[in-house]
C-alpha cells in the first residue's frame, strides 16, 4: 500500500524539522511544497505531501504518522 500524508503548519522553523522527520521515518516528498497566507490568523503557512510504502492492505484506523 502507498500511504499519502499531508504536512502543514505555519511558516516556522518547526515545519521544516515535521518534513525532516518524516523524511528519517522512511517518507518520501510528493510534489513541491505550496506556501499561502492564513488570513485568519495573519501568517503563512506551509503544506508539503508525503508518500510512502508500507506492507498490508489499507487500513482507514491507521494513524499515518506512526508509519
Amino acid at each position: 500500500m502507498r500511504a499519502y500524508r499531508l504536512l502543514t503548519a505555519e511558516d516556522t522553523p518547526a515545519f521544516c524539522h515535521k518534513v525532516t522527520e518524516a523524511l528519517s521515518k522512511g517518507w518520501e516528498l510528493y510534489g513541491s511544497p505550496a506556501y499561502a497566507h492564513d488570513p485568519a490568523t495573519g501568517s503563512m503557512r506551509c503544506a508539503q505531501a508525503v508518500i510512502k510504502d508500507v506492507d498490508g492492505p489499507y487500513d482507514p484506523d491507521v494513524r499515518l504518522g506512526s508509519l
